[in-house]
């Protein structure tokens, strides 16, 4: 009921975006207004890395100006931790880096789910599309499967990090997953899609792709598209989810993107939630 509290009036927040974002940026933006801190955003464009200086040297000059925390996203894997480790005055938060990590859509999606479920443990969520290219992919396998969650990960095979590709499904016959997680993998939709919880579609990546990867984008919506066919054999009140930017019509049909299933928006809004609570957490120390 209260729009905007003090808890964090007087810290200075930085968001470093080097890569396009809407969803994240503004999210974050918002979560630190909303506690009252002070928000710079600071773009490619209007920073002094058009002029050639360094990484390094760009977050050095931030934390000389006694800033509290800076939120990074970069398309280069690694760049929030390279950042962390030579700065010992400002807190680091990654915001998504290249194909590695994106720890609070993580966190949003663990927390939108438990809303409805109550639990994870046990659940059968599937992942879907491209997740060769897709940090979001990587940071959920880590944070559903800790939470008891069996994921399944089902996409092109040519789409699929090959570090997990000898786990294959663990092999429909009764063979033992031999990794640590509890994950599958699938190139099936029809099969995987069976009985699951939660369905979430990810964008393909075409910007982080080399060509070939896909037949044509007329065989990848045919075989891995979220239909409403395909969607009635998961349970009766699957949620559908999508981290975004959602393209209707070759992750997710227009039907399903704006139906009863879909909690795209929700998602949105529980973001902003958990990144509040994140940066309270990260600047006070106080548990909520």
């Amino acid at each position: 009921d209260i729009k905007k509290v003090p808890s964090l009036r007087g810290k200075v927040i930085l968001t470093l975006f080097n890569e396009a974002s809407t969803r994240t940026r503004v999210s974050f933006e918002q979560a630190a207004k909303l506690l009252s801190a002070d928000v710079i955003n600071i773009t490619p464009t209007s920073s002094s890395a058009e002029k050639g200086e360094s990484l390094l040297n760009t977050v050095l000059t931030l934390q000389a100006m006694h800033a509290d925390v800076l939120i990074m996203r970069d398309p280069s894997s690694g760049s929030p931790y390279f950042a962390a480790r030579h700065l010992t005055n400002m807190k680091v938060v990654n915001a998504g880096d290249g194909q590695h990590a994106h720890p609070t859509q993580a966190l949003l999606d663990a927390f939108t789910i438990k809303r409805h479920l109550g639990s994870l443990q046990g659940a059968k969520i599937v992942i879907v599309g491209d997740i060769l290219h897709s940090r979001v992919a990587r940071s959920n396998i880590w944070a559903l499967s800790s939470l008891g969650a069996r994921v399944v990960l089902v996409g092109p095979p040519t789409l699929l990090p090959k570090e997990l590709l000898p786990i294959q499904s663990q092999n429909r016959d009764g063979s033992n997953n031999p990794s640590d997680l509890d994950i599958s993998i699938e190139t099936d939709l029809d099969y995987a899609i069976k009985d699951a919880d939660v369905v979430i579609a990810l964008r393909l990546q075409k910007e982080r792709q080399q060509k070939g990867m896909i037949p044509s984008l007329r065989e990848y919506t045919r075989r891995w598209l979220i239909t409403d066919s395909r969607l009635s054999k998961a349970k009766a009140h699957v949620l559908l989810m999508h981290p975004g930017p959602l393209n209707e019509g070759i992750e997710i049909s227009s039907s399903l993107a704006h139906g009863l299933s879909s909690r795209v928006e929700e998602q949105v809004t529980n973001g902003v939630a958990v990144r509040m609570a994140l940066l309270y957490l990260l600047l006070t120390g106080v548990p909520i």
